[in-house]
């Protein structure tokens, strides 16, 4: 007994001071500006360092709209992208759990019985017997780690299930931002549609008051043929505008996980006709840290420490694999004297083995895994860079679009006043109904643009968001303000 236990503490001594053959992983480091280029107001760049486990919170309740909050909340509990997700990362995790497994030894329970009979004329010579054989072992194996084959498989996988899980926070943060681009999309095609329908009405207006002074010899059939074009044409448009709204609807509908027979949003009503809210503002002081949530970063983070934890798993095939078996219980050629002290049986001990000669398939794969490395790494380069670009878009794009939002309000009001000033000539007698057809289709059109840029202006924010991975609150605002250095200076990169 002394001596195996002996044996045993040598073997655990050995598993103590055993090596992990392969590199340790440390984060490649990227080349990072120092400043946002679309702005000096939100502070500077930082090398992307997966904090996805931030809370993100419903960032969508800072536009205040009662009806995304509700879709947003739909798409979480029923998306099935989402749930599809979820069980990729229970996948993961399992895995995981398996390779966890093999830093442990497995022990079988292995009952048998058998009925043998020997000939008389084998050597040695039993006789003519015939005999049973009752077995109760326990059978154990298990593999001393001295080069860190496990514990590098282990290491992997477990970076695995976290990028399984980063890749969920992804799906989960665009598909809520898809649902607020999809709703404000909707919503602007919904003002677009009322601006549309009044346009038409006024349409029908001037096809009667043309085809009037017509009738009472004042006008000309030229103009009653413009008016009812602009009357169709005008039509032509709602109804183009109509379908486009039941295709996002639809696209609504799918991603909150509804059946797009079953799902309707209301249309805006007459008091929202005029739809033109504002995005909410980008605090200044908008702190970099907040690039660092970017799940996707994170995802592409825990690939690369899973691709070289698979290089340690390629090397550990060059050197001996040392196991250790045992198996002990009883044995008995019948039931009643089967667990009797007497009847046990006990052996144990440990095998080795060296690989000679495999056809070069453990240098291949050693190759194949350095190189899976060096993808892992380009890859998670290539994504902070298009999370920096990301970032810059949006940041530019609502600067751009609050300046075109200005412009275009102005252009409404004159063309307003320009159609309507063209009317009232046309009704004087002053100039010809071809006047009229131009100031009006161009108030309709800068009416029309000035709806959409309301639209674009809230998915723009919505894609700010986005590419922050996720929004921002007043701790993380005050924290940022408190932090006068990091707003003041590049961050060190070392």
């Amino acid at each position: 007994m002394k001596t195996i236990i002996s044996f045993f503490a040598g073997l655990a001594l050995a598993f103590a001071s055993g090596c992990a053959v392969g590199p340790n992983y440390v984060r490649p480091t990227s080349v990072a500006p120092e400043s946002y280029k679309s702005t000096n107001e939100f502070g500077v760049w930082k090398e992307a360092t997966p904090l996805d486990n931030v809370p993100k919170g419903a960032w969508w309740e800072i536009f205040g709209d009662k009806m995304l909050s509700d879709l947003e909340n739909r798409a979480a509990s029923a998306n099935q992208e989402l749930k599809a997700a979820v069980a990729r990362v229970d996948q993961a995790r399992a895995v995981a759990r398996v390779a966890r497994s093999e830093l442990l030894p497995n022990l079988n329970f292995d009952p048998s019985i058998t009925r043998e009979r020997f000939s008389p004329h084998q050597v040695p010579n039993f006789g003519g017997i015939t005999v049973n054989t009752f077995r109760a072992p326990l059978d154990l194996s298990y593999e001393i780690d001295l080069w860190g084959r496990v514990r590098r498989g282990f290491e992997g996988a477990r970076a695995d299930a976290a990028a399984s899980a980063a890749a969920f926070h992804n799906i989960l943060l665009t598909l809520q931002a898809d649902v607020a681009q999809n709703y404000f999309a909707l919503r602007a095609l919904d003002a677009e549609r009322a601006t549309v329908a009044g346009t038409v009405g006024l349409r029908k207006e001037q096809v009667r008051l043309v085809r009037s002074r017509f009738e009472g010899g004042i006008g000309n059939e030229l103009d009653v043929a413009r008016a009812e074009t602009e009357l169709a044409t005008t039509e032509a448009e709602a109804a183009s505008l109509a379908q486009r709204r039941s295709e996002l609807e639809n696209a609504i509908a799918i991603l909150v996980g509804a059946n797009p027979s079953n799902f309707k949003l209301a249309a805006l009503d007459d008091a929202d006709s005029r739809w033109n809210p504002q995005p909410p503002a980008i605090p200044a002081g908008l702190p970099a840290e907040l690039l660092e949530r970017r799940p996707d970063v994170a995802e592409a983070e825990r690939q690369l420490a899973s691709a070289n934890a698979q290089i340690g798993v390629a090397k550990a095939a060059f050197f001996p694999v040392l196991s250790l078996t045992g198996s002990g219980g009883y044995v008995s050629a019948d039931v009643d004297t089967l667990f009797k002290w007497d009847g046990r049986v006990w052996s144990i001990g440990p095998s080795l083995s060296l690989p000679i000669f495999a056809g070069g398939r453990n240098l291949a794969n050693y190759k194949r895994s350095q190189a899976s490395y060096e993808e892992a790494v380009a890859r998670y380069r290539q994504r902070v860079l298009i999370a920096f670009g990301e970032v810059e878009n949006s940041v530019s794009a609502i600067g751009h679009l609050t300046e075109q939002a200005a412009a275009q309000q102005r252009a409404v009001a004159s063309a307003r006043r320009a159609a309507d000033l063209a009317t009232q000539r046309y009704t004087a007698g002053i100039v010809s109904y071809l006047e009229v057809v131009d100031a009006s289709r161009e108030a309709l059109q800068t009416e029309r643009a000035n709806t959409q840029l309301a639209g674009q202006r809230q998915i723009a924010a919505v894609q700010l968001i986005k590419a922050l991975g996720g929004g921002w609150s007043e701790p993380q605002l005050s924290h940022a303000g408190n932090d006068s250095a990091a707003l003041s200076s590049p961050v060190s990169r070392n």
